[in-house]
């Protein structure tokens, strides 16, 4: 993919009232896996990181000619990094927006913009009452397998895992396949709604194995501020915002920004799907 400085300008665009936002896991990257599955398959960290094809890269290359291009994702910016950057290149110069964590981190042209963070909107009282709860609740559960980093906080959201973020990806697949019968997840959701009506919270099962919990209206329509101020910072105001994901269900975490009125939903099976789909809209 070309380095920033070769494409046009945002209000040079061919397209310049059009920008595509992409969702990150299975729509243009596989899913992420875990390290200890990059160990056990003795993968280098070049290897660990190119988990894009190039052949998503030339076409985001070809789309950038014509239209800005940005991804939004729940995790934070190094995971990012590690899924569609290289050891060389920062995943920042690859899009004209990055949203890491829905937006909370937000770049422009390779540039960091104003940011927020769970923490401060929660407070560590109610904080660390979630967590504890979370915590007792998964160790009271009885599924087959258990591993470790249950919760991982993030600078927007918590994301929680019944199994434990450490599993390997056998570990992974077969848990999914469980939680699909079982709905492990599905009444975890329900009684952590129970428990704290007043928090304010949302929350959206997304991958195979875990689920984010965020400040209400922290989805991944939060990063759309961020999109429609471009209009006072350069004068283009993106009238047609298409948005390319894979969990746009109810209660999948592409939903919220899949069905808002702002954005022209696209919903994709795989990489594969998102490449055909960018092939019959932009003739690419």
């Amino acid at each position: 993919m070309e380095a920033a400085s070769v494409y046009p300008q945002l209000q040079d665009r061919a397209v310049k009232n059009t920008i595509c936002l992409f969702d990150v896991d299975d729509t243009l990257t596989p899913a992420r896996r875990p390290f200890n599955y990059f160990r056990s398959h003795q993968l280098t960290p070049q290897l660990r990181s190119q988990t894009v094809s190039p052949q998503m890269l030339s076409l985001l290359s070809a789309l950038r000619h014509k239209c800005a291009i940005g991804y939004v994702g729940g995790s934070d910016l190094i995971k990012q990094q590690e899924q569609l950057g290289t050891p060389s290149i920062p995943v920042t110069s690859l899009f004209d927006f990055c949203f890491a964590e829905n937006g909370l981190t937000a770049y422009r042209m390779g540039e960091l913009l104003v940011g927020n963070s769970f923490i401060k909107w929660l407070g560590e009282e109610k904080y660390k009452q979630l967590v504890n709860w979370c915590l007792r609740y998964i160790s009271e559960i009885d599924i087959p397998v258990k591993r470790g980093t249950f919760v991982e906080f993030r600078n927007g959201m918590i994301n929680i895992s019944p199994i434990g973020r450490n599993a390997t990806i056998q570990e992974r697949n077969d848990y999914e396949a469980y939680d699909k019968k079982h709905q492990i997840r599905t009444k975890m959701v329900e009684a952590l709604k129970a428990k704290f009506p007043d928090y304010g919270l949302t929350y959206s099962i997304g991958g195979q194995i875990s689920f984010d919990a965020f400040p209400t209206g922290w989805d991944k329509t939060y990063c759309l501020q961020h999109v429609e101020s471009e209009k006072s910072r350069s004068g283009v105001e993106y009238t047609t915002i298409h948005f390319f994901g894979d969990k746009t269900y109810k209660g999948g975490n592409d939903y919220e920004i899949y069905e808002d009125k702002r954005t022209t939903g696209h919903a994709v099976r795989s990489p594969e799907d998102t490449m055909r789909v960018l092939g019959e809209l932009f003739g690419l």
